[in-house]
């Protein structure tokens, strides 16, 4: 079962609380619950790939991180991301591999 998500609540619960109860509540409490769907690992390896695609590098390294605790490996991310290169950019491929690099080998 998937821990209870307050990043919403903690960041941004006292200037956009209905934002905030969506993000903790419905995206992280019952989307990425629903295990028997998809599991986390693959769930986080969707995410991971998605944020990459949009450009979306701040909030990759939170879902790195939960990759990592996931069960997705190092030399998988590192998969991924190449990958991902010859679809979403070069340049995209880099600034993933950084922050990968720092959350596989910090």
């Amino acid at each position: 079962m998937a821990e209870k998500q307050t990043a919403g609540r903690d960041r941004l619960g006292e200037f956009a609380p209905k934002f905030a109860q969506l993000n903790d509540d419905v995206l992280f409490g019952e989307v990425w619950s629903r295990e028997k769907e998809l599991s986390p690992r693959d769930r986080s390896m969707i995410t991971v790939s998605a944020l990459i695609s949009g450009g979306n590098f701040e909030q990759l390294t939170p879902h790195l991180h939960k990759a990592k605790q996931n069960g997705v490996t190092s030399s998988e991310i590192a998969e991924i991301i190449t990958h991902l290169s010859f679809y979403v950019g070069w340049p995209r491929a880099w600034s993933a591999f950084n922050l990968a690099k720092e959350v596989y080998e910090g």
